[in-house]
C-alpha cells in the first residue's frame, strides 16, 4: 500500500472488493459512536452474545487470541497448578451502582474449587485436582461473574459489570443495551454507544435486513440471499460463512474461529466506521 494513493483506492469501487477479500477494516482505529445491530436466529446465539455485552469474566481471550485480565489483574499458581491466587481489579462496578466484590467471585469459583479470600482484592482457590489450563477456562461464558451470585437470567435484569447495561431485553427475541458511562474499558473496547441484537429466524430475511441496511451484522449459515450485495465482509470465509457484516462495520483484525459469534464479544470489539 505505500505506492498507491490510499484516498484514491478507498473512494473508488474496487476498496469494498479489496476489503472483502482481505478482511480488513474500513477503519483500524475505533471511533465512538452510534449504534451496532446484530440480526440472530432463534437458537441460543442472543443469549450468549447478550451475555457478553453485560457481564465480564475473571479473564478473557483478546482479539489477538492471547490470554489476558478482565475481572483479575493477575494470577499466580504452584508448581502442580492445583493452588491458584488470584488478584481482582478494584474498579468495577456492577450496572446497580454496587462495586464488585471479592465475595461475588469467591460464588463463581464455588463450581471450580474451594476459594477463600487473602485480602479485599486477592483470593485463594484450591482445586481438587491440578488444571494448568484454569485461566483459559475461567474465559468462558459460563464463568461470568453476577453480582452475589445472582441468576444470569431473565436478561430483563442482568446485573454485570460489563460495558453495556440492559436498556430493554425480552428473551429469544430482542436486546437494547446502552454503554456504561466511565467504564473500566473505556477507550478499549465498547465503541458503540448501543448494542441491538434482533432475532430474525430465517436466515434469507436475516440477508435482506442486512442487504437494505436494516442490521449492521447477520449471523448467516450460507451465501443464499447474498447475491448482489457489496462490500460486505464474511466470516470466517466465503465458502463457510458464519457472519455478514457491512462494509461501514470495523472488526478486530483476528475473530476466533471456533465460535461464530466470537465467544459473544461482538459488543465490545467490533465497531461502525
Amino acid at each position: 500500500m505505500t505506492r498507491i494513493d490510499r484516498r484514491a483506492l478507498f473512494a473508488s469501487g474496487a476498496a469494498a472488493a479489496l476489503l472483502a477479500a482481505t478482511g480488513a477494516s474500513l477503519a483500524n482505529t475505533p471511533k465512538p459512536g452510534g449504534t451496532l445491530r446484530l440480526a440472530v436466529p432463534r437458537d441460543d446465539s442472543l443469549e450468549q452474545v447478550a451475555r457478553g455485552a453485560v457481564f465480564d469474566t475473571l479473564t478473557e481471550i483478546a482479539p489477538d487470541g492471547t490470554l489476558r485480565g478482565e475481572l483479575a489483574t493477575g494470577w499466580q499458581t504452584d508448581t502442580d497448578a492445583r493452588i491458584w491466587t488470584f488478584d481482582l481489579r478494584d474498579d468495577a462496578v456492577f450496572h446497580d451502582g454496587v462495586a464488585l466484590d471479592i465475595a461475588d467471585v469467591m460464588a463463581v469459583l464455588a463450581e471450580v474449587g474451594r476459594a477463600e479470600a487473602l485480602a479485599p482484592n486477592r483470593l485463594h482457590l484450591e482445586l481438587a485436582k491440578p488444571n494448568p489450563g484454569l485461566p483459559f477456562l475461567l474465559a468462558e461464558s459460563q464463568f461470568v461473574i453476577p453480582r452475589a451470585g445472582q441468576s444470569v437470567k431473565p436478561l430483563q435484569i442482568a446485573n454485570g459489570t460489563g460495558c453495556y447495561r440492559v436498556e430493554r431485553a425480552e428473551d429469544d427475541r430482542h436486546f437494547l443495551g446502552r454503554k456504561v458511562v466511565d467504564h473500566y474499558k473505556s477507550t478499549q473496547a465498547g465503541w458503540a454507544d448501543a448494542f441491538e441484537i434482533i432475532v430474525i429466524p430465517d436466515a434469507r430475511v436475516r440477508a435482506e435486513a442486512l442487504r437494505d441496511g436494516y442490521v449492521d451484522i447477520a449471523a448467516l449459515p450460507s451465501s443464499e440471499g447474498l447475491n448482489g450485495l457489496r462490500g460486505q465482509r464474511l466470516h470466517p470465509s466465503e465458502s463457510d460463512i458464519a457472519l455478514a457484516a457491512a462494509a461501514h462495520v470495523g472488526m478486530p483484525q483476528q475473530i476466533g474461529g471456533a465460535r461464530a459469534l466470537d465467544d459473544g464479544r461482538i459488543a465490545e470489539r467490533w465497531w461502525l466506521a
